[in-house]
């Protein structure tokens, strides 16, 4: 055995005594035919998705609060970086394959816009209105990696990644994750119809236990950082959690992730589900809501969301402008359409590339070119 084969061996080694509901290396389903080496499936996919250039600008997109002056206030790569630790802890302690949910963490938010929840309400309006289809953030980071990445001609990740990122949707909490099997075209035919009938998507179930970890692992890493945030910027005091909150759960994220975890590893563990008690559940579910009423609803002004979404119509409309007239001195060349390869140029939409475009840029992009457009205008 050469040093290649004994490497191999090594990496997959860990995989002989995984749990029976486990996902192997070796069952990974791929669009495309990829030449093997030492890595194992999923680990290469993980190589693949923090190489990319969508993995790069996490760190300059909005998780909850836009544009404060606070250093320790969170960004999205903060986030993904939190639910791929969350879910390798709850991975590990239920012997599941750990590389599997790492790409699909660390995968799941590729797609967001930027300024978070609401640059994606904005985008979604426009998606609507100008292609009658949905825009969501889970669904766009699908297409990133398929369509968008690497010039064009995707990341060619295995199905089972793309469908964990796809059905990632930690908004919809529930106190059971059952895996629902599905093949390449069950996948495809999945996502194909999100953009008619995303209310399918959002009910969506992983096809793995693996993505079903990284499913509750997403609200477990905002739900507690998010208070942390909110308070270091005044926006809520401590102790103005609800005490049948607190008393179950705890105040500190710190707190809140272990209760959850321990809760989520007693109530898995040997078993084909992810499943969490009843008192955690009801406890978490009436957290998300006194986020959602005195974090979410909040983090921006009226007068910050309309400048925004007036702003992200202004550029649509420029953008597609500058490809309508085939302008190659417009950022939108400049930063991705004279980087992309002839395949999309030729089947994408004009409109579709608008988005794709707005979808991946930064927080300081998008106001450096909203302040852009209008000294031009002055």
């Amino acid at each position: 055995m050469n040093y290649l084969e004994q490497a191999k061996q090594n990496f997959l080694s860990k995989e002989e005594n995984l749990s029976e509901y486990a996902t192997k290396s070796k069952d990974a389903i791929r669009l495309k035919p990829l030449e093997e080496d030492l890595r194992p499936n999923y680990f290469r996919d993980i190589d693949r998705i923090i190489h990319s250039l969508s993995y790069t600008r996490y760190a300059d997109k909005t998780q909850v609060f836009s544009y404060k002056e606070n250093d320790h206030i969170s960004k999205r790569m903060i986030h993904v970086q939190l639910v791929s630790k969350v879910a390798r802890t709850i991975g590990r302690a239920l012997n599941l394959n750990e590389d599997l949910i790492e790409a699909i963490a660390l995968g799941h938010d590729i797609g967001h816009t930027p300024l978070g929840h609401e640059g994606e309400y904005i985008l979604d309006e426009i998606s609507q209105r100008e292609l009658g289809e949905k825009f969501a953030h889970n669904i766009q980071s699908v297409r990133h990696c398929m369509y968008v990445e690497n010039k064009g001609e995707g990341l060619n990740l295995s199905i089972q990644v793309l469908d964990g990122i796809m059905c990632h949707n930690g908004e919809m909490l529930s106190n059971k994750y059952i895996p629902m099997k599905k093949d390449k075209e069950e996948f495809l035919k999945e996502f194909e119809n999100s953009y008619k009938d995303y209310a399918a998507t959002k009910k969506c179930s992983p096809m793995t236990l693996e993505g079903c970890v990284v499913r509750i692992s997403d609200i477990i890493g905002y739900i507690g950082r998010d208070i942390e945030d909110a308070i270091s910027l005044g926006k809520i005091k401590r102790e103005e959690i609800p005490k049948e909150i607190s008393d179950i759960l705890g105040t500190t994220n710190k707190e809140i992730i272990n209760t959850i975890i321990l809760d989520i590893i007693k109530e898995s563990i040997g078993k084909p589900y992810i499943g969490m008690s009843e008192n955690i559940y009801n406890a978490l579910f009436a957290l998300k809501k006194f986020n959602s009423k005195n974090i979410y609803s909040k983090s921006m002004t009226l007068e910050e969301k309309e400048y925004y979404k007036t702003g992200m119509n202004i550029l649509f409309n420029d953008y597609l402008n500058a490809i309508e007239k085939q302008d190659k001195t417009n950022i939108i060349y400049e930063y991705f359409l004279n980087h992309i390869n002839d395949n999309y140029l030729k089947n994408t939409p004009k409109k579709r590339m608008v988005i794709d475009f707005i979808a991946g840029m930064t927080d300081d992009l998008f106001i450096s070119e909203l302040i852009n457009h209008n000294h031009k205008m002055q």
